[in-house]
């Protein structure tokens, strides 16, 4: 969905990416394993294979060349609310030692996880949203290699461990393999807790080795560019703005500010894109832009909740992360499992739960009494 979005907001990033040196992944060459096993072939699968960074470049390089877009770097330091609204955002450049208050009549929080906006608004005298976390403890390492003829028909293979492995490495380490810009491969490498990949490429390759066939066959052939990089996520974390008695006007928060869930089911992207859509939606209203933005913030919300509940539902499988658990978890964690199992056999079940994964469909879709009566009918036979 994110990769759809980004298409929709600027026409023609796709061939452009590719052009750059991307990778257009299409059917049987995007690959999804559970416990090691091939999942059944989604037909109209297509996603592209970079690396962040290249994507980023390029979305920012079709930003810039709007012509109602300037670029003032520096860092910002707070904002100022007068009338019930925020009317300025005070930045501060590199080599000044005094903020600059430059006006706005709307301004968007898209700072990440690590977003100042809380302190801020009680600086200024007003709430802080409430914070909600699940502690996860996630650790994932990437690696780059050089790419020659192996694999041609591989753009994208990823691997999770599931229900046979009680969500456990023990059939299949977690990984994922990109075809990126470069002639290189992309590798990650995750787990949990004290099982989390370290920066030693011996111990990356020996991981590697225990994924998937795509992921072994290049750390059997193909040499290591650099060495891995390692990152950390302890927990998943949402803000919770729609709860707010009182709120400023020409202010909205997107993306990681919003919202971060498990890295693992590359949800970000989707989430952030879907929020921006949504942002626009409110924006083309004829809601004034300086009244509070709860409008934005309740759709926005619709996206969050939707990952929010496919992630920790996910997540709360590792024995590791104590909660908390939803309504019905037990019941909601049986009828994943007999869906995940299905989906490695059945390709109309798989498009389905590949749509809930990529933020195409809600994920009561994978609930629904067709997917359940398929489901059934599915496993029966095997």
């Amino acid at each position: 969905m994110g990769h759809d979005h980004l298409e929709s907001f600027f026409p023609g990033l796709t061939e452009q990416m590719v052009a750059g040196g991307a990778h257009l992944g299409t059917g049987h060459q995007v690959q999804f394993y559970v416990d090691g096993q091939l999942k059944a072939p989604v037909p109209d699968a297509r996603m592209i294979g970079a690396t962040r960074s290249f994507i980023e470049q390029h979305v920012r390089q079709r930003v810039l060349a709007l012509d109602n877009v300037r670029l003032l770097t520096g860092q910002a330091q707070g904002l100022r609310i007068r009338a019930e609204r925020v009317n300025s955002v005070s930045y501060r450049t590199a080599g000044s030692g005094q903020a600059t208050a430059l006006p706005a009549d709307f301004v968007v929080d898209a700072m990440g996880r690590s977003s100042r906006l809380s302190r801020w608004l009680e600086r200024e005298g007003w709430p802080a949203p409430r914070t909600e976390r699940m502690r996860i403890s996630l650790g994932y390492a990437t690696a780059r290699f050089h790419r020659g003829d192996e694999l041609p028909d591989t753009v994208i293979a990823h691997a999770t461990p599931g229900p046979a492995s009680n969500y456990l490495p023990t059939l299949c380490e977690p990984g994922a393999l990109t075809a990126v810009e470069g002639q290189r491969w992309n590798v990650v490498i995750a787990g949990y807790d004290a099982y989390r990949p370290s920066r030693d490429p011996g111990a990356f390759r020996t991981r590697m080795l225990h994924c998937v066939e795509p992921l072994q066959q290049v750390a059997k052939y193909c040499e290591m560019d650099g060495e891995p990089t390692t990152f950390y996520v302890r927990d998943s974390q949402r803000r919770h703005f729609t709860g707010l008695p009182r709120f400023p006007g020409g202010l909205v928060v997107i993306g990681d500010a919003l919202a971060s869930v498990n890295p693992i089911y590359g949800q970000g992207m989707s989430m952030a894109t879907l929020q921006a859509a949504a942002l626009g939606r409110y924006l083309a209203t004829s809601r004034p832009v300086h009244l509070p933005a709860y409008r934005y913030f309740r759709r926005a919300a619709a996206v969050v909740n939707a990952a929010w509940q496919l992630s920790t539902t996910a997540d709360l499988a590792q024995p590791h992360v104590t909660g908390p658990y939803p309504f019905g978890y037990p019941l909601l964690r049986w009828a994943a499992d007999q869906v995940t199992r299905a989906s490695i056999i059945d390709p109309q079940i798989n498009s389905t739960y590949m749509d809930v994964v990529h933020m195409r469909r809600h994920p009561r879709a994978l609930t629904s009494p067709r997917v359940l009566l398929r489901t059934t009918r599915t496993l029966l036979t095997q």
